[in-house]
């Protein structure tokens, strides 16, 4: 599809605006052109236009599209979601199987690669997950964050008997809190909005508001409120020699106790993406419902307008139809 363009969300100093222009992304070896059915507007994507990181070009990294071009033939017409960095297999922290860190990475529309809200995006197949048959489009659109939610029981191995904390009932935070609750641990979730913890109570999952939070008596903590009042709850709420998971991204800086840290011997651990190919059979397994989450849809035309409407406090899931 070269020389052709497509309309998409463009980001440029910080402003977001609706362009029907824009060109198509031109695969590269190995790569996929995939045209995007569903796109889901993240925290993140949010926070790009706050100036979390200096980024031009379209926004957005969870989506649900269908592969036109391929130098593989058999991916052409599958229903795809896909992982969001491009690695470059060769530096020290790939060689280290570290290859979410790659030095030369790009992320589907954080760093450097053009994003999913848009008419089409380009990702190596190599990133690409075939959404199984039982799975939605709504559904599928939620693999990528889902998997982010499963990623933190590789840094913070959870078991029964472990106290575990919630901070922060949003978007994210609702996936987090299901995926914890699988593991049969002693799980409580609080925040300010009593709508999305009553999200989680229907599940029944254990809720409550920020001041039922007993003082360092949680085995785990994962930060999810997006704003750095959440980390100073998670310190207090942390036992010592306990874990704080942050899930949270947001532009501007955030202060802590440091000492408390070291005294208490609390790890304190970032946490970003996670198994795409484990998201996806919670999903065919129906082990996670995604589908409350929704908070509305609007066309691709109105992307602005969805945009906007994510910003808003309490807001859970906007999805952008192409």
């Amino acid at each position: 599809m070269s020389n052709q363009t497509m309309r998409g969300v463009w980001l440029e100093n910080l402003r977001a605006s609706y362009r029907t222009d824009i060109p198509v992304p031109q695969p590269g070896p190995g790569e996929a052109l995939v045209r995007v059915i569903k796109a889901g507007i993240c925290h993140t994507d949010i926070e790009l236009m706050r100036g979390y990181y200096p980024y031009t070009g379209v926004i957005g990294h969870e989506f649900v599209g269908v592969v036109e071009q391929a130098d593989d033939a058999a991916w052409i017409g599958k229903r795809v979601c896909g992982e969001i960095n491009v690695v470059c297999g060769e530096c020290e922290q790939c060689r280290a199987g570290r290859s979410m860190h790659c030095e030369r990475r790009t992320v589907l529309g954080i760093v450097a690669r053009s994003g999913a809200l848009a008419e089409y995006l380009a990702l190596p197949v190599a990133n690409l997950h075939e959404v199984p048959p039982n799975v939605t489009d709504d559904e599928a659109v939620f693999a990528e964050p889902l998997a982010a939610a499963v990623g933190i029981l590789d840094l913070a191995p959870v078991a029964p008997a472990d106290r575990v904390l919630v901070i922060g009932p949003g978007k994210l935070g609702n996936l987090v809190a299901q995926v914890l609750a699988l593991t049969g641990a002693d799980l409580l979730v609080v925040g300010r909005r009593p709508a999305p913890l009553e999200l989680l109570a229907r599940r029944g999952i254990r809720t409550g508001a920020l001041e039922s939070v007993a003082e360092r008596r949680a085995d785990v903590v994962v930060e999810c409120s997006g704003n750095p009042a959440g980390l100073e709850l998670a310190r207090k709420a942390v036992r010592p020699r306990g874990t704080i998971i942050l899930k949270s991204t947001y532009a501007g800086d955030t202060t802590i106790n440091m000492s408390s840290i070291v005294v208490d011997e609390v790890r304190l651990v970032g946490s970003r993406c996670g198994p795409m190919d484990a998201a996806l059979r919670l999903l065919e397994q129906r082990a996670v419902d995604v589908r409350p989450l929704i908070e509305c849809r609007y066309p691709l035309a109105r992307v602005l307008d969805a945009l906007a409407e994510a910003d808003q406090p309490g807001r859970m899931k906007v999805l952008v139809e192409m």
